[in-house]
């Protein structure tokens, strides 16, 4: 059986689950502090839990299941999704190319996760003009969300519909699950407002605000507003639970994320609501047990049918893929053809 590890790259810091036979063995936290201060701490971790059959390595965007001996720079860019201006800079979630690079250096047999725009179960007219239809983490908490569905209600994967509020850090996002699969999605900063992000974009207020840095994305949410924040928060993530539903109707929310609470009472009518539950033994976040969930099913243990009914191995394609107005990723940044430069 295998001895898999799963990771959760969040914006505050990095949680890591170990799970042996399926089964949680052993898990670590670290926050941003730390891992600024003690840049080994990752890989020291990962050698201390050794032996290990695969890690669900921290995957930002999203590649198509790609493992750590077949990364490459593109790829990694793919994941970072930074502007090649912004590159050096401690933009985003910082630190992440770092880590990226830590766990490739200790040799692990690693894999890279996909997102929902790579995943085959999300209508091809869902994606249209979309980058961000729920990371690799919100994947892997819709993972998690999925198993426990099974393990509390005897359903099926293949029969199992329900959406999953994600309420994390900086960044909120909805899932939507029917016949065990990934089929729609609010999320990030095409999603509901955040609490530290400011969720979908009006095009004009990105426009007249450009040229606009990655950490512009991480700004304009609840913590911003005062006290416009708290309405504005409840409302833009219940018109956007109602209108994933009115598109593919569902009967149960799972809650998840660090402000989970904060959902609460604004989606209590729309469906019944409940928490989302841990694996036995696990305190740390929900996207690392899914992650971890993943990594042992692709690694041949208990939860292969899981990594099936998500279609993980069918993840195709770039995250940039379904942009009508897409430009190569290297030239992102520069300004269009027919278009100076500024003085």
């Amino acid at each position: 059986m295998p001895r898999v590890v799963g990771c959760d790259p969040g914006t505050s810091g990095l949680d890591l689950v170990l799970l042996d036979a399926g089964r949680v063995v052993d898990q670590a936290s670290f926050d941003a502090s730390r891992l600024n201060g003690d840049p080994d701490a990752f890989a020291r971790q990962l050698r201390a839990w050794m032996p290990i059959d695969l890690v669900a390595g921290p995957s930002g965007y999203g590649v198509p299941l790609v493992t750590a001996a077949e990364l490459t720079d593109d790829h990694l860019d793919q994941m970072t999704l930074v502007r090649p201006d912004e590159r050096g800079h401690e933009v985003g979630v910082g630190g992440f190319r770092r880590r990226v690079r830590e766990l490739v250096a200790t040799g692990l047999p690693a894999v890279f996760l996909p997102g929902g725009i790579h995943l085959p179960t999300i209508p091809a007219h869902r994606k249209a003009n979309a980058i961000d239809l729920g990371t690799p983490d919100k994947v892997c908490v819709a993972a998690l969300a999925l198993y426990q569905h099974r393990q509390q209600t005897d359903v099926p994967y293949a029969q199992a519909r329900f959406a999953v509020v994600e309420v994390g850090s900086a960044f909120t996002a909805v899932l939507v699950i029917e016949g065990g699969q990934l089929v729609d999605a609010a999320a990030g900063s095409r999603g509901p407002l955040g609490v530290r992000s400011g969720g979908a974009w009006d095009g004009e207020a990105a426009y007249w605000l450009a040229p606009l840095s990655k950490n512009d994305l991480f700004r304009g949410g609840m913590r911003d507003l005062g006290e416009l924040g708290p309405p504005a928060f409840g409302e833009s993530l219940r018109k956007q639970v109602a209108g994933l539903k009115a598109v593919t109707p569902f009967a149960r929310i799972y809650l998840s994320g660090v402000h989970q609470a904060l959902a609460l009472g604004w989606l209590e009518d729309l469906a019944t609501v409940a928490p989302l539950s841990s694996l036995p033994g696990a305190r740390v976040k929900h996207a690392a047990q899914g992650a971890a969930l993943v990594a042992d099913g692709l690694a041949g243990g208990p939860h292969g049918d899981l990594v099936e009914s998500l279609a993980l191995r069918s993840a195709t394609g770039r995250m940039d893929a379904y942009l009508a107005y897409r430009r190569p990723l290297a030239s992102i940044g520069k300004p269009p053809d027919g278009i100076a430069s500024a003085p």
